[in-house]
Parts: C-alpha cells; structure tokens; sequence
C-alpha cells in the first residue's frame, strides 16, 4: 500500500516543498515539487512568522498543484543554527537475557535521561554511535543478541525550543501540521553520502546561500555536527562592495564567471549601483580575486570546525560537499589542498523515482534526503523530535506518522485522561515535558506514582 508524503526544506535562501509516494518496499517516486524564495528568514532560522509562513505556502500550492493531492501533515528541516550537541550513555540489564527491541528503547532513553539538556532546550535527535553488549564494543545492531548487560553512547542534537515552536507555528501557519523535524545537515547527509561513505566515516558539508552545515558520519551514526554562517551570498555581498554594482546584477557575475580557475584580462561593462544608468567596466580578474578570496575563507572555517571534532581519523572517505555553492568552478580542487589533501568529492541528491530535472542540482540535497528520511533512511535506530524510537526494521513506517496527524489539534486542548488514548498520546506526554519523559524511563520508574506507572508499561508494548 503506498503512502503519500510531505518533506519542506527551509534554507537561507529557499523553501523547497516535494510531495512523494513510498511503497511498501520503502522505494519512492517523487509526483511533485515546489520552490519558493525563503522570506522572513535568517540564516536559516524564523525572524518573521507571516512572512516565512507565506514562503512555505507558496512552495507548498505549487507542490500540491503539480502533484494534485493534499496533504494535513509534513516533514519539515530545520537550521543548525541554534543547535547544541553533546555525547551520553546508558546501560541497562537484560533480565530475559536477549535484547529486543524493548530494551533498545529503554537503554537509549537511558542515555537521553542522563544527558545534561538545558531546560530551555528540546531534543531533535538522539543517535547511538557505540553500542556494547556485555563486554563487547562497536555492536552494530544488538537486536536478538543474548547478553545480560546493554550499554549505548549517543551524540544528541538539542535545538532551543523556542527556535522549534517558532518553526511549528510559521508551518502550521501556511496550512499544514509538523510531523516530525529533522537537521537540515542529517537530511542532507542522508541524500548525498553511499553505504561505503558511511561504514569508512565521512564529513558532509551542505555549503548553501548564507550557512553551512557540517555532519561527520562514522560507522553508520552521526558523531558531529556544526553550523557555519558562511555561504555564496557573502561571494555576492563582496562582488557587490568591490566592484561598486547593485546586489542583483553582481549575482548575476558570480553565476555567470564564478571561477577559481585562472583568469582573463576580459572587461565587463557593469552598472553602477545608486545609478544604474552609468555604466562602468571591470576587469574579469578583480571578479577572480574577490571570488577567490571569500571561497578560500569559507574551505578555511570548514577545515577549522573539522579539525576542532576531533574526528578526522574517522574520516575515511574524507569530505563530501553539497550546495548551491559547490556550483563554483575549481571548488573541488581548492577544497583538497585547503583539507590537506584528504578525499573531496562534490555530490549532487542521489537518484530517485520520478526525481525532477531541479532537483537534481545539489542545493536541493536537504530536501531530497527528508523524503529518504521518510522511507526509512535515518540510521539503524535513533530517537526522534516527538520522542519515539525509530528503527530501520520498523513497520509500517507511515503508521505513527498517520497518527500525529491528530495529535497537533490536541496539544492546544486541555489535558484530561481519557481511557485508552491513542498511541500517540505517549508522543505528546514528550511534547509537553521532555524530561518527563525521559524520566519516565524504567531506570527510574520506581520514583513514578503507580498511574503513571501503569501507563508507562503500557506504551512500552507499543514498540
């Protein structure tokens, strides 16, 4: 039975919608796609909700046009920009004596109650990177394994909650409810990087119009991710300033000579910004230099935040970069000697059923890796931004999703205890109080009062 989908990605510069079925077999045929200039937005982030709202919208009719379908529920990135990220562990025992999938909740929820979260700060994701069953490290998947002991270390990602309501409501605004929130950087990650790329370890840098975001993938799990608010629009800004023209004309000669091969002495006859009716000519190499000099900067911060992970021994297939910005000519070959030689490879969304000519083009990575994302490309486990364990094994993927549909109305009711609630209501019992939830977990259960405790062992059976 296929199931009907809705990724958006909200770039600095962008918002791309794409609407998508997935079969049973988790393939997928995109059946239609929208794009429209990111408003109200900066770096990447909601800094005016009317205005960002009307831009999800627009992409958003135009997907729906093309795709001739509606949809009450979607997917939606968000920016690494006020994003924080810190590393935990939990253990628990196996009183059976084999590991389920159970006890993987249990263990990760463990992990994710002993992390030091700001009470400001809400979870996006939580990814195991090392599991340890007794003695045993480097467990890539645990599940059905006898053991009495079973222990994870996590990276979580947390971003500040406010940065995520603002989200929500822009979202909502423009017609349709949150699913589910992912990293622009994990998505990106997801569309771009080849099962070899993950096992050997690589960092993938999504080089967009004013941020960058880094992710360093090693054995299957994410293990670092940063923000850089660096993109080729501060190549346009610099154009502009040097070369004394209106912003939109000197975009227009970055697309058109944005080189870093060696120049020519050729003029070009540009106007004059604050008059526009004076022309003045400019030699190709001034555009050379100043293209040069900002894109050397930019490759300068990204080797400085991959350095500073720590990680680059786990760099194997070295460094994978995607973007509008990776459009410049003689990137690849600057990347390499800026990244002390290591493996730089430019990579465009990895191909698709029904996968349109545009989105093709590397600057729509993000957006292609939520729909992926959707068909269970997110790694072996992981716990999402409403609190439920994902895993790659799971079935029917689509069936919580169809339950939240429901669940956003609910939020904003006042909060009785009906008999038996919906599954999802165990998501929103996360919404309203993550560390409630976390806590919630058996290490500490005996602390809970009995109703709570009853409820608990009963949303365990859901997984």
């Amino acid at each position: 039975m296929k199931r009907t989908v809705l990724a958006i990605d909200i770039g600095s510069t962008k918002v791309c919608a794409i609407i998508a079925e997935i079969d049973e077999d988790n393939s997928t045929q995109i059946i239609g796609a929208g794009i429209s200039k990111a408003q109200g937005l900066r770096k990447g982030s909601i800094t005016n909700i009317e205005l960002a709202s009307k831009s999800i919208k627009n992409a958003l009719n135009d997907a729906k046009r093309v795709a001739g379908t509606e949809l009450r529920s979607a997917v939606v990135t968000i920016s690494g920009a006020y994003t924080r990220s810190l590393n935990s562990s939990g253990i628990v025992n196996i009183p059976n004596k084999e590991i389920t999938l159970k006890e993987i909740n249990r263990v990760m929820h463990t992990s994710l109650y002993n992390a030091n979260i700001p009470n400001e700060y809400e979870v996006l994701h939580a990814l195991p990177y090392n599991f340890k069953v007794d003695d045993q490290d480097f467990i890539e998947d645990p599940l059905g394994m006898n053991a009495a002991r079973l222990e994870v270390e996590t990276h979580i990602i947390t971003t500040q909650k406010s940065n995520l309501n603002n989200l929500r409501k822009a979202v909502r605004a423009a017609g349709v409810e949150v699913e589910s929130v992912v990293l622009s950087g994990y998505a990106s990650a997801i569309a771009v990087l080849n099962n070899d790329e993950k096992e050997l370890g690589a960092a993938v840098v999504d080089m967009g119009g004013n941020t960058s975001n880094i992710v360093i993938h090693s054995g299957h799990a994410i293990r670092y991710n940063d923000f850089l608010g660096v993109g080729s629009n501060h190549i346009t800004n610099d154009l502009s300033m040097a070369l004394h023209t209106p912003l939109q004309t000197a975009d227009n000669v970055k697309i058109s000579y944005g080189s870093l091969y060696a120049p020519s002495n050729d003029l070009i006859e540009l106007p004059v910004i604050g008059d526009e009716n004076t022309t003045h000519e400019v030699s190709l190499e001034v555009v050379h230099n100043v293209i040069y000099a900002r894109v050397e900067e930019t490759l300068m911060i990204i080797a400085q935040s991959l350095e500073k992970s720590g990680l680059k021994e786990h760099m194997g297939a070295g460094v994978v970069l995607t973007g509008g910005f990776t459009k410049i000519e003689g990137l690849r070959e600057l990347a390499v000697a800026i990244f002390d030689n290591m493996p730089v490879r430019l990579a465009k969304p990895s191909d698709m059923g029904g996968l349109f000519d545009t989105l093709r083009d590397p600057s729509y990575s993000g957006a292609v890796g939520l729909i992926k994302y959707m068909a269970g490309g997110y790694t072996p486990y992981e716990i999402d931004v409403n609190k439920r364990m994902r895993h790659t094994s799971e079935e029917p993927a689509t069936q919580p999703h169809m339950q939240f549909h429901e669940e956003v109305p609910e939020f904003e009711m006042p909060a009785a205890t009906p008999p038996p609630p919906e599954p999802v209501r165990d998501e929103k019992k996360a919404d309203s109080s993550k560390m409630v939830n976390i806590g919630s977990n058996k290490p500490v259960q005996n602390d809970q009062p009995n109703p709570i405790a009853k409820f608990w062992n009963w949303a365990t059976q859901l997984f």
